[in-house]
């Protein structure tokens, strides 16, 4: 029988959640929808000396934002079939494991003190050795039950002297697997150290928890990032010394994101040098050394649109194979597959992710576009009808990519210029525009019809009468309006403004501007 779906992401609650670590957990969940599976979340907590307090509930909201829903969690409502999700509230039940693993003779106890792990690497390292490592070869030399009497490892687990279980690996053997994204990978045993299982403190580490706990939720499919390639084949020996070889899942490394030059793995610090996010909320920290408190700056809350990021991140790494760029989420889950994800690291690209909010904000309708201008205006103490609002929301969110650009856009139908822009007016201001300007404010107030087309016509009426064409006044009109040389559809404005206000601001103008007239 076709087993169900099931993927996992498992975060570590460590800090604040990585935009890579978000496209991990979108990938594991548009493959888990699009093949009809689950999608379950658990908390890798088994470095205790690691945890950073809020960082979990972080993940959450992260999560909850991005419209990444779970069916299996910690936090969901009812528990799941294999709770609970937090490792470290798994801790007992490792110990059998590893347990099993000693008795088959695929790991062992390791009593070497922290001086004499130094003393050991400290002398491959003057032998030249490139990669000094705890292995086959060395571990002949160490303190561990493999080279010492059974009666003395006896005697020192009695005395309970410190210990860790470390994994027996084979020293030729080729350990191979199938990943999904890059194929076959082979790698020799003698390239893989004899890793710690357990540690000290009785906590396992994230090899043996991984293999365990994703062998006991059933999961069929790893998605994670490069990063945890290289301990992959570490992985394939756990499931074949465990006997679970038939229902290891299948594997797919994730390939990396790059800083925007291409230079390397995507950092917080390459964020806060450039100026852009790299967290999809706010996060507010410590400073490592000096503990100061530390703000990081969010998508959410710098004013991204969580789809816009989604459709973004989706395109980090795998693409449809089409010319479409703008994909719903539902979309996303209909067109993603695996296969279509490169290998090959994904240039992060700030620009492309403001074009991506630009479209998915430009897209909404106007009636929520108003309410994020109205939100922001009441916050500055203006009182706007709605259908106003909307109005002005309709007109100027060409100009916007983020929402609050729609309140900075909409300022000129608040606030009367205070000033005019200096290179328009010195080339385009003179007296026969202000004379032509100011025929037109004395007709606006008594305009029958008064919309941007209805408004342009009188306008052309007087400027024909006046022996003026067009594209001699429109640059000044705008200016004497807005105070700016550029802007929305100028016709739209005085249309929004009211013909009222329009030839105040006209009058207004041609009175500021005279001395230009004269000149």
């Amino acid at each position: 029988m076709e087993r169900e779906v099931r993927v996992r992401f498992a975060p570590s609650p460590t800090g604040p959640l990585h935009i890579g670590g978000v496209r991990t957990a979108l990938y594991n969940y548009l493959l888990a929808r699009k093949l009809g599976g689950k999608m379950l979340l658990r908390i890798e907590d088994t470095d205790q000396n690691r945890f950073v307090p809020g960082a979990e509930d972080y993940i959450r909201q992260s999560l909850e934002w991005c419209g990444i829903t779970l069916d299996e969690s910690p936090w969901t409502e009812t528990p799941g079939p294999h709770a609970p999700y937090r490792q470290s509230e798994r801790k007992p039940m490792y110990l059998q494991y590893a347990q099993q693993l000693l008795d088959s003779g695929h790991a062992y106890y390791a009593f070497d003190t922290p001086e004499e792990l130094d003393a050991m690497r400290a002398r491959l390292t003057a032998a030249k050795v490139p990669n000094p490592q705890y292995n086959s070869i060395t571990r002949a030399q160490m303190r561990n039950s493999l080279t010492l009497p059974e009666d003395e490892v006896k005697q020192l687990l009695d005395n309970n002297t410190p210990y860790v279980i470390r994994l027996k690996v084979p020293r030729k053997e080729e350990i191979r697997f199938n990943d999904l994204i890059r194929g076959w990978v082979v790698v020799h045993s003698s390239s893989v150290d004899d890793k710690v299982l357990m540690k000290s403190d009785g906590m396992p580490t994230y090899h043996l928890a991984n293999i365990v706990d994703d062998h006991l939720m059933e999961i069929t499919h790893v998605i994670r990032g490069e990063e945890w390639l290289p301990s992959a084949p570490l992985h394939v020996l756990l499931y074949r010394y465990f006997g679970w070889e038939s229902t290891m899942p299948q594997f797919a490394h994730l390939p990396l994101l790059l800083k925007p030059d291409g230079t390397g793995k995507l950092s917080k610090r390459d964020g806060d040098r450039l100026g852009f996010p790299v967290f999809p909320l706010e996060w507010h920290g410590k400073d490592a050394e000096t503990g100061e408190p530390t703000v990081s700056s969010g998508y959410r809350e710098s004013g991204y649109l969580p789809e816009a990021f989604i459709n973004f991140l989706a395109f980090l790494g795998w693409n449809p194979g089409t010319q479409q760029e703008l994909f719903t989420m539902d979309e996303l889950i209909e067109t993603f597959t695996i296969e279509r994800v490169s290998k090959s690291p994904a240039r992060f690209d700030q620009n492309k992710v403001r074009w991506y909010n630009e479209q998915y904000l430009r897209a909404k309708p106007d009636s929520e576009l108003a309410q994020y201008l109205l939100d922001a205006l009441k916050t500055q103490g203006v009182d706007v009808p709605a259908a106003k609002a909307e109005q002005i929301a309709a007109l100027v969110k060409e100009r916007a990519t983020f929402p609050a650009d729609l309140a900075k856009e909409a300022q000129l139908f608040f606030h009367r210029p205070t000033s005019y822009d200096e290179q328009v007016i010195s080339k385009k201001w003179n007296a026969q525009v202000a004379g032509a300007l100011a025929e037109f404010a004395q007709q606006l107030p008594a305009a029958a019809d008064t919309t941007a087309d209805g408004i342009k016509a009188l306008l052309t009426q007087v400027l024909e009468r006046q022996g003026i064409k067009i594209g001699q006044v429109l640059q000044a009109l705008r200016v004497a309006v807005t105070g700016a040389a550029a802007g929305p559809d100028l016709m739209a404005i005085m249309s929004i403004l009211g013909a009222e206000e329009t030839a105040q601001r006209l009058e207004t103008a041609i009175s500021n501007l005279a001395a230009h007239a004269s000149a």
